[in-house]
């Protein structure tokens, strides 16, 4: 039986149409199968695309399922915002009302909670909170981090840590670069992050790098910013990300740990997307108490872009 699938687009973590970072959102996916999400998903050809589904738990809002262009993610962060506002706009879910202005997504990493931002009772960003604690993982030599990103290696900096993997639910290598310089001369180099994702193993599956300044970041063009980030991870389909919230979380949390201080509330402003013409902006918080990181989150605002619809044979 064939039945027609309805889509919308927001820009996610800008407030400028054509900035931030373009996602697709299927509402109601019932009767859609795994392969046709991804092929969906590939050929909408954005970082990722999201599929709503019901809940296994009748006091959640939905399940929701992510895919880049390949393959399907456990846990994402413009997804969860952006899916969260278009839910919202919406007002239902699979013909029940969204209740509240906290959603409950069911997702592979675990539950994650994202509270819906509204302005004049419309919704305009969210925030998500990580639903993993933080895991800092294991180091890669800067020579082979410089090498996938055709740097020397004195553009990566180790002062205050060497590149080293860190997730809230999704696994990013955290390079800290000299200068917003080096951050801007930074190229993927695919064949260079396929063998580093050979060497690592596991941990460094579909090698993710996220690269960031403290030094030039605020530029005065993307607002006042603590950072500028940068994200890569051609071999999952994504050769650059215009805003990275699972990364940017991380980031958040990782930071946080970091620091010298026992029990600290932690805020960063972060500029990503700008090298690639689609300037975003994301905060990210973090609380930490007795020296771990209890909780991260990480936000920003959307822009509603499309709409649309799709006919395809249903699965079942």
């Amino acid at each position: 039986m064939r039945r027609t699938y309805r889509y919308a687009t927001l820009d996610v973590f800008t407030e400028t149409p054509f900035g931030g970072n373009p996602l697709a959102v299927f509402p109601d996916a019932r009767g859609l199968a795994t392969a046709q999400m991804q092929a969906l998903a590939a050929e909408f050809n954005y970082s990722e695309t999201t599929f709503v589904l019901p809940p296994a738990a009748p006091d959640h809002t939905a399940q929701v399922r992510i895919f880049t262009p390949r393959w399907e993610l456990p846990f994402a962060g413009h997804p969860n915002v952006g899916t969260a506002v278009c839910l919202a706009r919406l007002g239902a879910v699979h013909g029940r009302q969204v209740a509240g202005d906290t959603l409950l997504f069911e997702e592979g990493a675990g539950l994650v909670a994202v509270a819906v931002e509204r302005a004049a009772g419309e919704a305009v960003g969210a925030t998500l909170t990580a639903p993993a604690p933080l895991s800092i993982g294991g180091e890669v030599p800067v020579e082979t981090v410089a090498a996938a990103l055709s740097l020397p290696a004195e553009a990566i900096l180790t002062r205050r840590h060497p590149p080293v993997f860190a997730s809230v639910g999704l696994p990013f290598l955290m390079i800290e670069l000299a200068d917003r310089a080096a951050l801007e001369r930074a190229k993927a180099n695919v064949a260079a992050i396929a063998e580093a994702t050979e060497r690592y193993g596991a941990g460094a599956a579909r090698l993710s790098l996220h690269l960031y300044t403290r030094r030039g970041a605020d530029t005065g063009s993307e607002g006042s910013v603590d950072l500028r980030a940068r994200m890569f991870s051609p071999l999952g389909g994504v050769p650059e990300d215009p805003a990275t919230g699972s990364a940017n979380a991380a980031l958040t949390g990782f930071l946080a740990a970091l620091a010298p201080e026992p029990d600290l509330d932690y805020s960063v402003r972060i500029a990503q997307g700008v090298e690639m013409g689609r300037p975003s902006r994301l905060l990210g918080r973090a609380r930490k108490r007795g020296g771990t990181v209890e909780r991260v989150e990480i936000g920003g605002r959307c822009v509603p872009m499309m709409a649309g619809e799709v006919t395809l044979e249903a699965a079942g």
